[in-house]
């Protein structure tokens, strides 16, 4: 193990505010010129591997989806020397595969926010900057994590489209239905901009999704914070698994 090199960091959505069985080496306040990021970035090692580690929603979970200061954290993580990003996301179910407590690790994504700060690329340029984000995700570190699922004895869904809405409320069931029939498998609020941003500063991208909740008119039940959170504890376990044995 290089004891300097950050192998990956882990962006924690909703239910992972810390990793279990991670080595705290120190935690370190980064500040940028996009404002705060969402916390400290704790640095640590588990297993062998260093890594760094940010709550996207703070260590105490207060900050919305759509309050998130994604350009802040994406900078902060590379001004560390971060090149690999694991971003963990809770996320409603919409086709049949998608189960409540199912791990998944999307492919591709539909950005269907509005208002949110999405691009470095704003002000004092020299010429107008487009990135190619055809596969947002990358290929080699989703790989990654699909080893380290079959290495964890963990049963993985390779490939699905994560459809990212604006939150904080949850969706109508037409609202499903729409992403459905726009070809979407999963609905969460997190993936964009952070996708976009961290392909801007160049980036390794890739996420682990964990199913929560059948999405808005999938299921006979009303979605309960209850029921999410029952489901969460059981996914977030099997993303600590999966951490446990990840290679970047």
């Amino acid at each position: 193990m290089n004891d300097n090199k950050i192998a990956f960091a882990v962006i924690g959505g909703t239910g992972l505010t810390e990793i279990e069985g991670l080595e705290v080496i120190h935690r370190e306040v980064v500040h940028t010129p996009y404002g705060e990021p969402s916390g400290q970035v704790t640095h640590g090692v588990i297993g062998e591997t260093r890594i760094a580690f940010l709550a996207r929603h703070g260590y105490t979970h207060t900050i919305p989806p759509h309050k998130v200061n994604y350009r802040a954290n994406l900078w902060a993580l590379k001004s560390l020397g971060v090149e690999n990003i694991i971003a963990i996301a809770a996320v409603g179910g919409i086709t049949r595969k998608m189960a409540p407590k199912t791990l998944v690790i999307p492919h591709q994504l539909i950005d269907y926010t509005y208002g949110r700060p999405h691009t470095f690329y704003e002000e004092g340029l020299t010429s107008v900057t487009h990135i190619d984000f055809s596969s947002p995700y990358t290929e080699v570190l989703r790989k990654a994590l699909l080893k380290a699922g079959e290495e964890a004895g963990l049963d993985l869904i390779n490939g699905a489209t994560y459809g990212v809405t604006q939150g904080p409320r949850l969706e109508t069931a037409a609202e499903i239905q729409r992403m459905e029939r726009d070809g979407c498998d999963l609905v969460g609020m997190t993936a964009m901009p952070e996708a976009g941003l961290a392909r801007e500063l160049g980036l390794n991208y890739a996420s682990c999704a964990v199913v929560a909740n059948w999405a808005a008119g999938k299921s006979d039940r009303e979605i309960t914070m209850d029921e999410i959170g029952e489901h969460l504890s059981v996914g977030m376990a099997r993303v600590r698994k999966l951490l446990k044995v990840l290679h970047c």
